[in-house]
């Protein structure tokens, strides 16, 4: 079946704005399901571009406007919105290289059919929303990217039809999806932390990327010794106060020890050790005054992370593991978590924090739970379609190993000292990709593209451009 052309619905004015970028804004409408593109469901999605502008004596015709190769950036998540192309570490390295950049948010993120609480409440039943949210995977994602790229190049030159890719964690794992399946749409794929295990299903993952997450915890512990027994008597003063239901959150949510676990999520973070100590100083420094949490400190702890403001992270973050039919995820999380001494806090019938003596409360990581949908007040409501997503197996293949193993799309790639990606399973999936070239370091955090920048993107470009010899 010929793949499916984005319609563009609308198209603004470029606009000027700092940093001599010159911005346009799109409204694109493609199928919920690219296989019955005739169906009567079809989504919006959105889109900036940004092209570097340098003010000319003469303003060019738009039949002189140059139609630059495109760049487009895969987010993270999966679940986030993009940034503004002023707010991105792509424009100050890329357009100068002659790209336009565009930053697509994905179906069900940003401005694109959003996904909430609320907006699902519109398609039915918990099982018509988990339903519908079985569309929102890369497998899709990457469908949508094809019509949108085969809409905006329609009439450019054969050379310049083909476009970029540049994927950030998830946006890798989705980089991955589109090198299996469209690979005729790239150019060039960039990708920073986002190797993903290519057949290793999420208790397999979890089992690796748990033991990262003991050592962040550990290199927590060692540069705040104090916050051990701090961190337990602040657990027990949450049991203390919020009884069996937790210590009511601002927005409706609930604050148990289970909660305050996930702020581990935090280490895997450039200053996310230091992030969560101001959290522990904070709580600790609200009971010594009050013997109560403050509004701010609640607020801060609700907010932390994207619970409640991105709920796809949390519905579809196992499913992203599930790479093919037969793969169910099952809340491997919780049950691979249950078996690891350092976690007796996920199991039923935990004794408390006295029971753990001079042991640590280990954080959690990039993990999602059951509890998050009796926690948080936006998944309170899903808890039904996500136990239903949860016990799914019937998923698209996400990767096909023998076109990634003749592979013919230069790809290159970072890989970190990763808490949520593992850097060992990273190098096996390195290996299974045709002449794919991988910067790595030990010395940069997951979120380096954001937080270090300088020392990420010219080490990629530096694979592009020369030659290893």
């Amino acid at each position: 079946m010929a793949p499916v052309v984005a319609r563009l619905v609308s198209q603004s004015k470029p606009y000027l704005v700092p940093g001599k970028l010159l911005v346009k804004e799109f409204w694109f409408e493609v199928p919920l399901d690219h296989d019955n593109p005739d169906g009567t469901t079809k989504l919006k999605l959105f889109a900036r571009s940004a092209i570097k502008y340098e003010r000319p004596i003469v303003e060019p015709s738009p039949s002189e406007v140059e139609q630059r190769p495109y760049l487009v950036y895969l987010q993270g998540g999966p679940g986030m919105g993009t940034s503004a192309p002023q707010d991105s570490p792509l424009s100050k390295y890329m357009l100068d290289r002659g790209y336009e950049l565009l930053m697509l948010d994905q179906r069900g993120t940003g401005l694109s059919s959003t996904i909430s609480a609320n907006t699902l409440e519109t398609i039915g039943s918990p099982q018509e929303q988990a339903d519908y949210l079985k569309f929102f995977r890369a497998d899709t994602l990457v469908k949508d990217s094809e019509a949108v790229r085969l809409c905006l190049t329609k009439d450019y030159p054969a050379e310049k039809k083909k476009w970029s890719t540049f994927g950030q964690s998830f946006g890798g794992m989705m980089t991955l999806t589109y090198l299996s399946f469209a690979p005729e749409g790239l150019r060039e794929c960039f990708i920073t932390g986002g190797l993903a295990a290519l057949d290793k299903g999420p208790g397999d993952v979890y089992q690796a990327t748990y033991r990262r997450c003991i050592a962040r915890n550990q290199a927590y512990y060692k540069k705040f010794p104090g916050d051990v027994a701090a961190v337990k008597w602040i657990a027990e003063k949450i049991i203390e106060l919020g009884g069996e239901k937790g210590v009511p959150l601002p927005a409706g949510g609930f604050l148990t020890v289970r909660r305050l676990m996930t702020v581990g999520l935090n280490f895997g973070a450039h200053g996310g050790v230091d992030r969560v100590h101001s959290y522990v100083t904070r709580m600790k420094a609200d009971l010594d005054q009050f013997g109560k949490f403050t509004r701010y400190t609640l607020n801060e702890l609700e907010q932390d992370n994207v619970w409640d403001t991105a709920p796809i992270y949390t519905l579809l973050h196992e499913p992203c593991w599930c790479y093919g039919p037969g793969v169910a995820g099952r809340w491997a999380a919780e049950r691979v978590g249950q078996s690891l001494e350092e976690y007796q806090w996920l199991q039923a019938d935990w004794a408390g924090p006295a029971s753990l003596g001079e042991k640590p409360l280990y954080f959690s990581g990039e993990m999602i739970y059951p509890f998050h949908f009796e926690t948080c007040s936006e998944l309170i409501q899903l808890k039904e379609v996500a136990d239903i997503l949860a016990e799914f197996d019937g998923w698209a293949p996400l990767y096909d190993m023998r076109q990634l193993g003749r592979n013919e799309v230069p790809v290159y790639a970072a890989s970190y000292n990763d808490m949520y990606v593992d850097p060992d399973l990273a190098r096996v999936t390195a290996s299974r990709i045709r002449g794919i070239k991988v910067f790595e370091t030990n010395v940069l955090f997951h979120n380096a593209l954001r937080s270090n920048p300088d020392d990420v993107i010219p080490q990629l470009l530096k694979l592009r451009d020369d030659t290893i010899d």
